[in-house]
């Protein structure tokens, strides 16, 4: 296999916009000599960009920050699981929300130029760090375990772009400024398996917060190969199943929302997060806020002390009915008449009615400004600023219970699925059903995962994701179960073809 290592045009002008704002540490944007990098706060430093990376950037072109717009909306409302329907005038933002949903996009959508430019970014500031470390006068040894958990990084994004793109290119040298072109689908595949099982042996075991560790590497292996029929078309179930048996130290959080408190970094149950803290200048966290009604304020506090909302994204109808009433889980959505705290009345909105969720949506195109149930899974307070304190929630341990019980399932061995389901309904409140299959599955993935981003590529492995669904009567061809290549770096590379079907 031939990989041209290279960077992309146009991303190296992003590493200003991605340079490193790890929290109380100095920021550096070179290395001035061999000396740089011989104490380990200024190795932590170069390492902590790699990790203000995931917080995403925003730029004139679009915004990509990960906890709010583009990069999860793109997963969100391309699923059965949520929508962004037009409200008047707001929301429209030329159709690509609507595109979205309905499986309609073209390489012209905002939303996949800006998932693109996401991971390419984070990319290239990891290649940028690599090449800072490469220059300074670290020892091979003491080199061998940062360029691990960097590219153990690395490996996060390209695990994005091989869902979400396919063929894509592979850059790993900073230094190349060649125009790259597409890896098949299989090579980015394989070089993410690579990387990740070659850093583990170098990565930190147990339990790290917000680190790339030998458990989240494997827990990103074990996504990788559940995922490996609809990425490659060969079944990894049982390879799944032994990566997620090398995964120790976490447990289920008896609180559900705990997982999604202000203060969420204190859950054993997070195998991996993206710090956010308002007093530290982060940027990003306002996901909450994108969903709620304007005037969603005056339910949170008496004087209305909360951050503007947005009234954006909500629940597809049909969603919030699928979870029973003894469900914890169903307090993820917030449904119904909310309350003005000074009055104790139901909140009054511009045109006179109250402010009253509900699940119908009369339609995609003019939808009222209080259809649908709103996202309400991460904590919120009087007070909070727009960018809030709760970490964002990549990995959790739930997700790898889940897993294994998926595998057993595929593999013919329900009964053995049934010990880790158990675990996840006992939490909920709510009774395992006698057999335990497939189309139980993928409904139980929704009901535990809501609003965390996962739902597209869930949809994709079950099949659903081609079925028609509510605001989407028609079936949806395979090609689209990847994106395109955005229009905007095709035009500006010649060496990169175009996703087959666009």
């Amino acid at each position: 296999m031939k990989i041209k290592f290279t960077i992309l045009l146009g991303i190296g002008s992003l590493l200003i916009a991605t340079s490193c704002t790890n929290l109380d540490e100095d920021l550096y944007d070179r290395v001035q000599d061999s000396n740089f990098g011989q104490t380990s706060k200024e190795v932590e430093t170069l390492v902590g960009g790699a990790y203000s990376s995931l917080r995403g950037f925003a730029d004139e072109i679009s915004n990509n920050w990960p906890a709010s717009e583009y990069v999860f909306f793109l997963n969100e409302v391309s699923s059965d699981e949520a929508i962004i329907p037009t409200r008047g005038t707001d929301w429209y933002d030329g159709g690509q929300y609507i595109e979205a949903h309905r499986h309609t996009w073209n390489a012209q959508n905002k939303m996949i130029l800006s998932a693109w430019r996401y991971n390419y970014a984070g990319i290239s500031k990891i290649n940028s760090i690599i090449y800072q470390i490469d220059k300074s006068g670290l020892t091979d040894e003491a080199k061998t375990p940062i360029y691990a958990e960097l590219k153990a990084v690395r490996a996060y994004y390209y695990y994005n772009l091989l869902d979400l793109f396919g063929n894509v290119p592979i850059i790993t040298d900073f230094e190349d400024l060649d125009l790259p072109s597409n890896a098949s689908r299989l090579e980015v595949f394989q070089f993410v398996e690579t990387e990740l099982l070659e850093a583990i042996p170098y990565l930190q075991s147990g339990k790290v917060y917000s680190k790339f560790t030998q458990n989240v590497a494997n827990a990103l292996l074990a996504r990788l190969y559940l995922n490996a029929e609809a990425f490659v078309g060969t079944a990894r179930w049982q390879d799944c199943l032994e990566v997620c048996q090398k995964i120790s130290g976490y447990s289920l959080e008896p609180d559900f929302y705990a997982n999604f408190a202000t203060n969420n970094e204190t859950s054993n149950e997070i195998i991996l997060a993206i710090p956010y803290a308002n007093d530290a200048g982060t940027l990003g966290n306002y996901m909450s806020s994108m969903s709620y009604h304007y005037l969603q304020r005056f339910a949170v506090s008496p004087t209305g002390d909360y951050p503007w909302s947005a009234n954006g994204m909500c629940a597809t109808p049909g969603v919030y009915s699928m979870f029973e009433e003894t469900d914890r889980r169903k307090a993820s959505m917030l449904q119904g008449d909310q309350i003005n705290l000074s009055t104790g009345s139901v909140i009054i909105m511009d045109s006179g009615e109250p402010l009253s969720y509900t699940e119908e949506v009369s339609n995609l195109e003019d939808c009222k400004q209080n259809e649908g149930v709103r996202l309400n899974k991460y904590e919120i307070n009087a007070g909070d600023q727009w960018e809030r304190d709760n970490d964002f929630v990549l990995i959790r341990y739930a997700e790898i219970l889940l897993m294994q019980a998926e595998c057993y399932v595929r593999l013919g061995a329900p009964d053995l699925a049934r010990p880790f389901v158990e675990q996840i309904t006992a939490r909920a409140g709510i009774e395992i059903p006698t057999a335990i299959d497939l189309e139980y599955l993928d409904k139980e993935l929704l009901r535990e995962f809501l609003f965390e981003g996962k739902r597209r590529t869930d949809n994709i492995r079950f099949g659903t994701f081609f079925q028609p669904w509510w605001g989407s009567p028609n079936a949806t061809p395979a090609y689209r179960a990847i994106f395109p290549i955005p229009q905007q770096e095709l035009d500006k590379n010649s060496n990169l073809e175009q996703n087959p079907g666009y």
